[in-house]
């Protein structure tokens, strides 16, 4: 039912999507408009950034189907996901992909998607977090408000 308040958050777009999009325009316009950027110790940093990433997405994925709620923000949410990396964000897989991101921008030694990087986030913060979080408002009530008030939304 698409009427229906707590069928899902309606999120703008799959926050994969939109963290993809930002790196592969980047990445397109690294091509266009060339303009690079050196950055001392970008081939560790790189690997650093996008291993802290995946592990991060990898145990918030593994603490969501530990309480068997999907991780498609696209389906309804059926428990409250407190536990692991939900304990210190309430955005940890975001946190991640961020993570990922900057990582493989670093890669690219441009500074396209850094500048991208600000949008990208501040689409996830409107398209996606704040929807997300006025629907599990209305889903979970009192129980979401005392998790909001302990955990950060980032980190």
């Amino acid at each position: 039912m698409a009427d229906d308040p707590l069928a899902t958050a309606g999120v703008i777009a799959p926050p994969p999507l939109i963290f993809a999009g930002g790196l592969i325009l980047g990445l397109l316009l690294l091509f266009a408009l060339p303009l690079g950027l050196e950055v001392p110790l970008a081939g560790l940093v790189w690997w650093v950034c996008v291993g802290a990433g995946a592990v991060l997405v990898a145990l918030s994925f593994q603490a969501m189907q530990a309480r068997k709620t999907p991780v498609n923000p696209l389906q309804p949410t059926t428990n409250l996901v407190a536990e692991g990396p939900y304990g210190f964000s309430r955005n940890p897989i975001y946190v991640g992909f961020t993570l990922i991101y900057f990582g493989l921008a670093l890669l690219a030694s441009s500074l396209w998607p850094f500048v991208l990087l600000a949008g990208v986030l501040i689409i996830m913060e409107r398209g996606v977090v704040e929807r997300e979080e006025a629907y599990l408002e209305r889903k979970f009530g009192e129980e979401y408000r005392n998790y909001k008030a302990r955990v950060r939304r980032w980190v």
